[in-house]
Formats: C-alpha cells, sequence, structure tokens
C-alpha cells in the first residue's frame, strides 16, 4: 500500500513505515501530523487517482524532529580580476515517520 501526497507544492510517495524529509514546519517533536492532499491511493481494492485528489484519503506521520541538509556552496569566480564569492547555505528540514494510510 501506498500513496502519493502534495505539502506546499513538493510531492511525495510514501507508504507506512517511511521517513520523509519536508521543508521546516514548526510544530514540536513527537506530535502527529495530517496530509490530506492525497493525489493517487494504491492499496488492496486497487489503484485510485485523484481529480485532482482522491476524496477522503488522508496521511498520517509522527514528527521525529528537526535537522540541516548538507551545505551547498555557490562560488562565483572572475579570472584575471582577484575576485572570488564563495557563499553555503544549508536548508533546515522536518523529518516525520508515516504511521497510517487511510481511506474510508
Amino acid at each position: 500500500m501506498y500513496a502519493i501526497i502534495r505539502d506546499r507544492g513538493r510531492e511525495f510517495k510514501v507508504s507506512e513505515g517511511n521517513v520523509i524529509k519536508i521543508d521546516r514546519i514548526q510544530v514540536q517533536e513527537g506530535d502527529s501530523i495530517e496530509f490530506d492532499e492525497v493525489l493517487l491511493y494504491s492499496g488492496e481494492e486497487g489503484m485510485e487517482v485523484g481529480q485532482p485528489l482522491v476524496s477522503g484519503a488522508s496521511v498520517t506521520g509522527e514528527i521525529l524532529g528537526e535537522a540541516k541538509s548538507a551545505k551547498t556552496v555557490a562560488l562565483k569566480f572572475r579570472r584575471r580580476k582577484d575576485s572570488r564569492t564563495k557563499k553555503g547555505h544549508r536548508q533546515k528540514f522536518t523529518s516525520i515517520k508515516i504511521t497510517a494510510i487511510s481511506k474510508p
């Protein structure tokens, strides 16, 4: 059983027990979160594709915590000008463990 969900413009293929990383949200560790935007649901009775959403389907997850991704480096280099610029960025994300996929 799996589902494809949408969270703030990004799509994720999830099944029970998966851990996904979404953009950071302000929640406490251990809280529960529910995703109502289910684009595709595949279960025992077959696959159902939403137009655009599957009615009544939802995915529930548990917040594992926040962390930072690996550093992304942006480097500008201008030859023969003695000009270099190096900038780094670490995106914060929230880890979520999928606990249930349900459709009535």
